[in-house]
């Protein structure tokens, strides 16, 4: 290989990500963020974030590679917030210190207003798709403007260089909907943190469990889109169906959801937002995880789960499709069907060995999921995406794009859509 191919593949980047949530918020979207930010930078990376202000910058010392933006709340999500257009505070930025690729993780005001500042500076574009907005819209009351946010995201998407998807069957749905140039950007698991070895005894008892007892676990946000009736049907069906043994639900986390569900479930045990050790105590202290989304682009917590040596009972979609051998590994069902989840529940528990085995072979896969293969993989896209496009060429395309009559319609309708949560992807 020539001198200049070696340094061409070493040269270090100047990277910036542009995100409306992250670290220390608690959703998937930050989390994986939070894990490519950092393995970038460890990788020797100019690393530079843009991002909407949070709680936790009043007393945050001046810092060149973050550049902080207004933010809205989120009503119903305390926390979260979706970043304002900041076009022209990002024109001057970049104009004084140019990045050699923009990675935009979220589709929003902030989103937007890079895509388009990029575009005038001829700065490459790699996307992220990370949060299925058009499906959530039906839980929040907008099922009629599910069509156009999907056009909305499909033209976003399709000004990138490249968009990365974090699951083939989330790749496949969006090729069917006419989304180009897409790419598999898969997501990885500290299984470290994430370890059998950190199940807690003093925990189970705190939960009123024995050695003998199933803890029923379900770990993430409490909110409409992740189908969270689905819990109280299987585990009544658990109940029903093993009078003998003695199980206890557990839910990790918060939301706007949670109300309800703990009115609904009285006899279940909430135990609100956990991190790093704690929630790793969490995950290990349980049995079998419950996850009942449909809405996912990924679902870490899947991941998660596996690595603590949880059987999974999932739908056949997303992480648990890519990673679940249904009976092997966990068990899987047919997206939507409710009867098949809760009879795939069912017979983890119908002899002790299979739910043994199937714990077993959760971890062993989960521990060869690491990071740093996702990291490298990053890199690689990041960096062939730099490939320099004459300004005056973007910005035809652009323009060209926004004069079509649905272009102009969607985009009028977005700006008046009430936000969607930014970290729902977990």
């Amino acid at each position: 290989m020539a001198s200049s191919d070696t340094e061409a593949m070493t040269t270090a980047l100047h990277i910036t990500l542009i995100t409306e949530t992250f670290p220390p918020e608690i959703n998937g979207v930050a989390n994986t963020l939070g894990r490519l930010c950092d393995g970038l930078r460890a990788r020797g990376h100019q690393v530079e974030l843009v991002r909407p202000r949070q709680g936790c910058d009043q007393s945050r010392p001046s810092d060149e590679a973050l550049l902080l933006c207004r933010g809205w709340p989120l009503p119903g999500y305390p926390g979260l917030q979706w970043g304002q257009s900041s076009m022209h505070k990002l024109l001057r930025r970049w104009k004084r210190q140019r990045p050699d690729v923009l990675y935009i993780a979220t589709e929003g005001p902030l989103g937007l207003s890079a895509l388009r500042a990029a575009k005038r500076l001829g700065i490459s574009v790699v996307s992220g798709f990370h949060t299925n907005f058009q499906q959530y819209s039906s839980q929040y009351g907008l099922g009629l403007l599910t069509r156009l946010l999907t056009h909305y995201l499909r033209w976003f998407h399709n000004r990138s260089k490249l968009t990365l998807v974090p699951s083939a069957s989330q790749r496949l749905e969006l090729e069917r909907r006419h989304f180009e140039r897409l790419a598999l950007l898969s997501r990885g698991v500290d299984s470290q943190l994430f370890h059998p070895a950190k199940r807690l005894n003093e925990l189970r008892s705190h939960w009123g469990l024995g050695n003998d007892d199933l803890a029923v676990i379900h770990v993430g946000r409490l909110a409409p889109e992740k189908n969270l009736g689905l819990l109280k049907r299987c585990f009544e069906q658990l109940k029903a169906s093993y009078p003998q043994r003695r199980m206890k639900l557990i839910v990790v986390g918060d939301g706007p959801q949670r109300a309800a569900l703990e009115k609904s479930l009285p006899e279940a045990l909430f135990c609100g937002s956990q991190r790093g050790e704690a929630l790793a105590a969490h995950y290990a202290s349980g049995d079998v995880f419950l996850f009942p989304s449909l809405t996912e682009t990924f679902g870490n917590v899947v991941l998660e789960a596996l690595a603590s040596g949880l059987a999974v009972v999932a739908y056949d979609q997303a992480a648990a499709a890519q990673h679940i051998r249904h009976g092997y590994n966990g068990v899987l069902a047919m997206p939507g069907d409710e009867g098949a989840f809760c009879e795939a529940a069912g017979w983890l528990l119908e002899e002790a060995e299979t739910l043994r085995r199937v714990r077993l072979n959760a971890r062993q896969h989960a521990s060869r999921q690491g990071w740093p293969a996702v990291i490298e993989q990053f890199e690689d896209q990041l960096r062939n995406a730099c490939q320099p496009v004459p300004a005056a060429d973007y910005e035809a395309m652009i323009e060209t794009a926004l004069q079509t009559p649905s272009a102009v319609k969607t985009l009028q309708t977005v700006r008046r859509l009430p936000p969607s949560p930014p970290g729902a992807g977990r």
